[in-house]
């Protein structure tokens, strides 16, 4: 490339150069509904349960088919949710139990172990650690460990939410 041609090609960078660092020329401004993020409020109509026709859950209650022979809300205790699932192939029953209690942490375990131990479980108490939790155990009946109960207690502000789920064999 000669001389004459290079200065032609600088000469011509040098000229669009403005041209592409220039702001572009401004478009129609973005309309208030475009650019505001729209606010989107839970429903509050959200059921706990997975669906109005579920047959193994009861908000307030037990559920149809829980084993209250097996462990029975403690007194003065209020039924958050439970449910009770059997699988036919395994003779197992899937149950949970969350409740709130006025009893004291240690009351309201005991109370538990105490039914659970009367059917032939043993407790294993596990260290809440960081979790939270004012006290854990799980609860174990048999030698295969096929019926395991997991419980757990949450103590906040005066009160115990107790949850108790797993496997039984009714």
């Amino acid at each position: 490339m000669s001389a004459r041609p290079a200065a032609a090609v600088l000469v011509l960078l040098v000229a669009l150069a403005p041209a592409a660092c220039s702001a572009p020329e401004p478009g129609p401004a973005p309309t208030a509904s475009a650019s505001a993020p729209q606010d989107v409020a839970p429903s509050p109509t959200e059921s706990l349960l997975p669906s109005p026709t579920a047959t193994g859950s009861a908000v307030g209650d037990l559920a149809p088919g829980f084993p209250a022979d097996l462990v029975s809300p403690p007194e003065g205790s209020e039924i958050l949710v439970s449910s009770a699932e059997p699988d036919a192939a395994t003779g197992l029953t899937t149950i949970s139990l969350n409740l709130r209690s006025p009893l004291g942490t240690d009351e309201l375990v005991q109370a538990v172990r105490d039914q659970l131990g009367a059917a032939g479980f043993a407790e294993t108490v596990v260290d809440p650690g960081a979790s939270g939790l004012a006290a854990s155990s799980t609860f174990v009946r048999g030698t295969g460990g096929e019926e395991l109960l997991t419980l757990g207690v949450l103590d906040r502000d005066g009160v115990r939410t107790l949850t108790l789920g797993g496997s039984v064999r009714r």
